[in-house]
Order: structure tokens, then C-alpha cells, then sequence
């Protein structure tokens, strides 16, 4: 086994943007990554294209967000596009300094109105005799579409991935009510890391001041060593949704 610890973040970066869109942050959110040293980042609403943004911003990255954020840092990284309109597209990426073997972006949309995917990376690291499993998700807004959101999720991991496999489940759960722990535990041996190191889910939102425990990290063949909310001053000023990190040993 693996007896390095495995360091990772999740984080929504609302586009690369402030609140309402004011102002352009990929720049400040790539220095906060590479200043995390987390290797395998979970990141929601990357913006793979906008034709309008790129024009208004001077400053506006020729690559997409995300090959733009794992610049020389990332060896590898995936992208699943999932809400596409008329001047470009965003969805969710993962950056890894490990070798991604395999991965696929699958549609669990609730509804027509909201576009949202389940990015599923297979990643080869040293030490595991099996690929470790990373999934990341933004679920919907209503209760009864995340909870549809859920079961997909459910049905993935089932037929996917199998069960001695390493695995992590992060990203945007909107689950403001904090429904999702006890089903993931309980359905699929997963445990989130805030809930194991400090006994709740993390408070991640707004990131000003965050009172809503919406983003999550799950994981299954881990134990936690460490876990962190970055949230307050400066990265207020970089999403509304506060990063989070976690330390995490194998089992």
C-alpha cells in the first residue's frame, strides 16, 4: 500500500470570476492552488470556454481554466463539460499530479433546467496495487433533484467501481440540510473527512463568512490525517465558495 499521505483540495471557483462577476480571478485562484501543494484537485464551475469574458477581460487565459490552473504543476488533468450555451461551456476538472489511466464524464442532469455531470478519473499511484477512483460532482439546487443526483452517483460506484478500491467523492453538494452523509456511509462505506476530523460537515459557504456546510469530500480506504476550510480573507476575493483540503492516510 501507499504509506505517503495523499494530499487534496476541492474547490468551486464560480468561473474564474468575483461575485457578480466583477472581476477576474483565475490568476489568484492558480497562485492559491500551487501555495495549497495539494496533489489531486477537485475543482466545480471551470469554465472551459466564454467568447463574451474573453473579450471583456483583458487579462483572460488563452487555454481553458483548467489546463490554464495545472499549468506546470498538474501532470495530468480531465474536464467534464456539462452546462453549454451560446458563448461557451464550463463543467468540472480534475488536476493530478499522478497518471490518470482512465476517465469518463457522465450526465446525471435532474432536469432540463440545470446541465450538470459526475467527472469519474481513474488514477494510477505509486504504492496502490489498484487504480485509485476520484469522482467529482455538482449536484442541483432542488432536494429532490440531488437526491435523484444521488442515486446516479449510487449506481456508478456500484457497477464501477469495485469494493477494496480506493475511492474519493468530492465536490458541490448544495446539500444544505446535510441529508447526503448518512447515505453515503450507509450505502456506500464512504466517510466525509470534516465529519470524521471535527465531527460535523465543513461550513463552506459564502466563503466571506461561511454558515451552509455545502461542499463535501467523501472517501472509502482512507483515514483522515488532517482537513481544512480556507475560507475569510484573501479567499473571499476569489469565489464564494471557500476551498477545501484534506490530509488523508491509507487504511
Amino acid at each position: 500500500m501507499m504509506s505517503l499521505p495523499l494530499h487534496i483540495a476541492s474547490y468551486n471557483i464560480h468561473k474564474g470570476l468575483s461575485h457578480f462577476n466583477r472581476r477576474l480571478t483565475v490568476h489568484e485562484v492558480r497562485d492559491q492552488l500551487r501555495q495549497l501543494g495539494a496533489e489531486i484537485v477537485f475543482l466545480q464551475e471551470v469554465q472551459g470556454t466564454h467568447d463574451k469574458h474573453a473579450s471583456h477581460f483583458s487579462h483572460w487565459p488563452d487555454q481553458p481554466q483548467h489546463e490554464f490552473l495545472a499549468d506546470k504543476v498538474f501532470a495530468d488533468f480531465a474536464y467534464g463539460k456539462n452546462s453549454v450555451y451560446n458563448h461557451g461551456h464550463h463543467g468540472n476538472a480534475i488536476l493530478s499530479r499522478y497518471p490518470i489511466l482512465r476517465w469518463n464524464n457522465v450526465d446525471i442532469s435532474a432536469h432540463a433546467f440545470e446541465a450538470r455531470g459526475m467527472l469519474h478519473c481513474e488514477l494510477e499511484l505509486p504504492g496502490l496495487a489498484q487504480p485509485l477512483h476520484c469522482i467529482n460532482v455538482h449536484l442541483g439546487l432542488t432536494e429532490g433533484g440531488r437526491r435523484r443526483q444521488i442515486d446516479m452517483i449510487s449506481r456508478r460506484i456500484h457497477e464501477m467501481v469495485p469494493d477494496d478500491a480506493a475511492l474519493i467523492l468530492a465536490g458541490d453538494f448544495n446539500d444544505w440540510r446535510t441529508q447526503a452523509c448518512h447515505y453515503m456511509r450507509k450505502e456506500l462505506g464512504l466517510s466525509e473527512v470534516f465529519e470524521a476530523h471535527q465531527g460535523q460537515p465543513a461550513k463552506s459557504f459564502p466563503s466571506a463568512m461561511p454558515i451552509f456546510q455545502l461542499d463535501r469530500i467523501y472517501t472509502r480506504g482512507f483515514r483522515v490525517h488532517n482537513a481544512d476550510v480556507h475560507s475569510g480573507f484573501p479567499w473571499r476575493r476569489f469565489s464564494d465558495h471557500a476551498a477545501l483540503t484534506a490530509t488523508l492516510i491509507p487504511a
